[in-house]
This record gives C-alpha cells, sequence and structure tokens, in this order.
C-alpha cells in the first residue's frame, strides 16, 4: 500500500477557528523543507487506506518560520476538510516536502508598487508574503486586495495585517508602504465591491489616494482566488498592458493555478 513515509508526518501545534467555515492551524516544519513565501506544498491525513487524500495548501507562514501555517475553508463533506477541520493539538499530518508555486518574487520581473489579489482562503499565499522582509525591500508600495462575502471571513487577514506593524522584524520596514482594501460583496462594510470592478473603475485608487490606473512600467501583481476569478483577473491585468509571468520566464504578473477549491 501507498503509505506515507515516516519523514511526511508532521505535528498539528496550534489551530485557530475565525469563523464556522475558516480556520488555521499550525505544524511542525520539516528540517530539509526549504521554500520561498508564497509556495506550496501537499497535505493530507493519515487514514486505514494506504491512499490518503493529499490537496495543495499554500504556506501561510513566511520562510524563515520555524513552523507552517495553512489556512482552509471547512467543507462538511469534503474528501479532506471535512476531517482536517477537526483536527487538535498533537494530531499527525501528512506534508509532503516538495515546495512549488508561481507566487514566488522570482516570478516577477523587477517594480515599484506590488497589488496582491485574493478572494476567501487565497489570502494565505499572501500570509507568507507580508511577513517576508524581501516583499518589503523589493517595493516601495504593497496593496493587499482582500474580498470575502461576509465581514467577518476578512478576520484572519485583518488580524495578520494589524499584527504586522508591530512585527519586530518587519514593523519598520511596513511603515508607510502597506496599503490594505478588505472588501465584502454580500454585506455592509467600510469598502464594497469585487477586486475587479474596483480596479476597473479606479476605486480603489480614489479609496487608498494612490495614482492609478495600473501601468506595466511600474506595478506587479499577483493573483490567487477561485478559477474564475483567477481568470477575470489576469483578463483585466492584460488590458491594463501588464503581461503574465512564470518561474521560467517572469513577467509583470502571477497566478496561482494550484488553488484549494470549495470541494477539498
Amino acid at each position: 500500500m501507498n503509505q506515507p513515509l515516516r519523514t511526511d508526518l508532521q505535528t498539528i501545534t496550534q489551530v485557530t477557528h475565525w469563523t464556522d467555515a475558516l480556520f488555521s492551524f499550525r505544524v511542525t516544519r520539516p528540517a530539509s523543507l526549504r521554500f520561498r513565501s508564497g509556495e506550496f506544498v501537499m497535505i493530507g491525513l493519515p487514514d486505514q487506506t494506504g491512499k490518503p487524500v493529499l490537496r495543495a495548501y499554500s504556506i501561510a507562514s513566511p520562510s524563515w518560520d520555524d513552523e507552517l501555517e495553512f489556512y482552509s475553508i471547512k467543507v462538511p463533506d469534503g474528501p479532506l476538510t471535512s476531517r482536517l477541520q477537526h483536527v487538535q493539538p498533537g494530531d499527525p499530518i501528512i506534508l509532503r516536502p516538495k515546495p512549488v508555486g508561481t507566487l514566488v518574487h522570482d516570478a516577477l520581473t523587477p517594480g515599484h508598487r506590488l497589488w496582491m489579489l485574493a478572494t476567501g482562503t487565497g489570502f494565505a499565499p499572501f500570509a507568507s508574503l507580508l511577513r517576508d522582509p524581501d516583499t518589503w525591500e523589493r517595493n516601495e508600495r504593497v496593496v493587499m486586495m482582500h474580498t470575502c462575502r461576509q465581514a467577518d471571513e476578512l478576520a484572519y487577514g485583518r488580524r495578520l495585517i494589524e499584527d504586522l506593524h508591530n512585527d519586530p522584524l518587519i514593523g519598520e520596514l511596513v511603515q508607510g508602504k502597506l496599503f490594505y482594501y478588505p472588501t465584502t460583496t454580500r454585506e455592509p462594510s467600510p469598502y464594497r465591491g469585487r477586486i475587479t470592478d474596483n480596479l476597473s473603475s479606479g476605486q480603489v485608487f480614489a479609496d487608498l489616494a494612490l495614482p492609478g490606473p495600473l501601468d506595466p512600467a511600474i506595478d506587479r501583481a499577483m493573483v490567487c482566488g477561485s478559477l474564475a476569478f483567477n481568470k477575470d483577473v489576469a483578463a483585466l491585468l492584460d488590458s491594463f498592458g501588464l503581461s503574465e509571468g512564470s518561474n521560467a520566464s517572469p513577467g509583470d504578473f502571477v497566478v496561482e493555478k494550484a488553488f484549494v477549491g470549495d470541494g477539498v
């Protein structure tokens, strides 16, 4: 049977439930694991079949962290999250230490203003990148746009953003560079609307007092959300003259194509 290797087994160290449908958890980090902030790995839970369900999860912790953090939705009948949402500290978890992904600085050409565009748990890779000093040393401004249906679904991202300013490692680097734009689509909040609408209409530039529109000479972007969201945003960025990049051929924006969807 295809049993997980002993080196693939790690231990849950902390679990935080943000809403009835969202939670984050931390696990021990394999001593051999090296990754770039923004990458993802395959994780799963041991089972009796010998063929455990594995899914791609972005690492939400920065590359320097001693542990690994993940951010997830809860799907009652999901092949993985129906079990994963019930894990407790001390439980084992399968983690394949082979990180990959396109939401990395190496896949972008140098720019001055970095846009991080996420819906739902697509915030996870940006939770890693926002806590990496390299993000702030490379960019003059960083705009984090995060859209959810309801305001309470923004809690994980909001807490992380608030903590950045007091972070002993990057707190000083963040000052004056970070622009946070959380929006909702189904209930009232200070900012409303979809990311594509707020970018195309120029509303985000007006609300944050930033020069617009997007300019391929200075703007770079990273995108992580549903497949439909990724496609729509990529088309919008292309209309502004930005070109998609990859690890093999860096460009003006990158899209994460291995996002954990609603069926996990």
